[in-house]
């Protein structure tokens, strides 16, 4: 049981907060390409990844494993977003920097997406990379192509959410 609820329902209530993680993001991060503030999806996306990484060291694992090493970066780059838009209100290099840190936990959610899709899912399960030390042996082209390609979007839509989201200062507060 965790939080009164059985592991499956738990596990099930973790996979929908990540989706609708994941779906916010977009929404915000092609938003930025706008330069749309858009503040009720911003929250929604803010609010979902932290309880998305929260809830997943709820999970009965002993050890600290590389899920929860995830969980932990995303949780500090989320306190950058958080500080960036409202403690500093996104003012001066602030604004930079809360379109980096969105964009990085938009893609941290989507990393492990495409992780648990290659672990849990019969059509890619055959192409998940084996798990050894120190790396996943062998590698596995399909997943690599996947992850590989999430990164590149991820850096590239970045890249131009910085250079575009410009939204006008009377809509900070």
């Amino acid at each position: 049981m965790i939080l009164g609820l059985s592991v499956p329902t738990f596990t099930l209530l973790h996979v929908i907060i990540s989706l609708v993680a994941i779906g916010s993001g977009l929404v915000v991060v092609v938003g930025m390409l706008g330069s749309h503030r858009m503040p009720g999806w911003t929250a929604l996306f803010l609010g979902m990844t932290v309880l998305t990484s929260v809830t997943g060291f709820l999970f009965p694992i002993t050890g600290f494993t590389p899920a929860q090493a995830v969980g932990a970066v995303s949780l500090a780059i989320l306190v950058g977003a958080l500080v960036a838009l409202y403690a500093q209100h996104l003012e001066g290099p602030w604004r930079a920097i809360y379109v980096v840190t969105v964009v990085a936990a938009l893609w941290f959610n989507i990393f492990v997406l495409i992780v648990q899709s290659f672990e849990k899912l019969a059509l890619l399960n055959p192409h998940a990379p084996q798990v050894g030390p120190p790396f996943a042996e062998p590698t596995n082209t399909l997943f690599m192509i996947a992850q590989g390609s999430a990164l590149v979007l991820m850096v590239v839509l970045g890249i131009l959410a910085v250079v575009r989201f410009r939204p006008a200062m009377t809509q900070v507060h």
